[in-house]
C-alpha cells in the first residue's frame, strides 16, 4: 500500500465525520437513484463497502432489505450506528481490501463514493475482494465522480474538487476506471450519469 493509506484515511473521515449528516442530506437523490438503478431482488443480501455514516445502507435497509456497511472510520460508523432504526441493517469496522466474509456471500456489492479515496493498488484489492465476496450473477455497483463532458466544465470541476478531496482524487479522476474494472472480469451492465455528468453510477454483473 502506498504510504499510511488506512492511517489517513482514518484519520480524515474522522476528522470530517461530524459533517456527514449535512453530506447525507445533500446525497438523498442520488442514495434513492442507486437503490432505483440497483432494482433488487426480494431477499437479497446487500454490502454496502465505504458506509460512511449510512446513508445508502439506510436506503436499501428502509426498504427491508439485508444490508452490512463497513468502513475503516470507527468515528463515521459511531454515527451510523446512532442513526439505524432497522433491525436488517449492521455496520461493522473492516478493511475493504481484506473483506471478513466469505466467497460468495453478498447478492449485490456497492461502493459509493469510495474509490476515489484509494491508491490504484487498493482500489484493485478492493474490488477483488468485493468480486470475491458477490455471487455469481451478483450486482456490482459503483457510484463515484466521472470528468463531465466539455474542456471548460471538466477543467472547473476537476480543480474545485481538488480543493477538499484527498491527494488520491488527481490520480483516480485520470484512471480509466472502466478499464480497470472490466479486467477483472465483470460483466459491463450500463451506467447513469448525475449532476451534469461529474457523478457516475456504474453497474456490472459478476460472471
Amino acid at each position: 500500500m502506498k504510504g499510511d493509506y488506512p492511517g489517513d484515511v482514518q484519520r480524515s473521515f474522522n476528522r470530517w465525520a461530524p459533517l456527514y449528516p449535512i453530506v447525507d442530506l445533500f446525497a438523498r437523490g442520488i442514495r434513492v437513484k442507486v437503490f432505483h438503478f440497483t432494482s433488487p431482488r426480494k431477499k437479497a443480501k446487500i454490502l454496502d463497502v465505504c458506509t460512511g455514516t449510512g446513508g445508502q445502507a439506510f436506503e436499501f435497509g428502509r426498504r427491508s432489505f439485508e444490508v452490512r456497511g463497513i468502513d475503516l472510520s470507527e468515528d463515521m460508523l459511531k454515527i451510523a450506528r446512532r442513526k439505524n432504526r432497522y433491525a436488517n441493517v449492521r455496520f461493522e469496522i473492516a478493511d475493504a481490501s481484506n473483506l471478513p466474509y466469505k466467497d460468495n456471500y453478498f447478492d449485490i456489492s456497492c461502493i459509493s463514493f469510495g474509490l476515489h479515496e484509494m491508491p490504484n493498488d487498493v482500489r484493485e484489492k478492493v474490488l477483488k475482494e468485493m468480486i470475491r465476496v458477490t455471487k455469481p450473477q451478483g450486482k456490482f455497483i459503483i457510484v463515484d465522480y466521472a470528468s463531465p463532458k466539455g474542456k471548460i466544465r471538466d477543467f472547473l470541476f476537476y480543480h474545485f474538487v481538488r480543493l477538499y478531496e484527498s491527494r488520491y482524487f488527481s490520480e483516480f479522476i485520470k484512471t480509466d476506471l472502466q478499464d480497470t474494472i472490466e479486467r477483472t472480469g465483470l460483466k459491463f451492465n450500463g451506467f447513469y450519469d448525475w449532476a451534469f455528468g461529474c457523478v457516475r453510477i456504474w453497474k456490472y454483473e459478476k460472471v
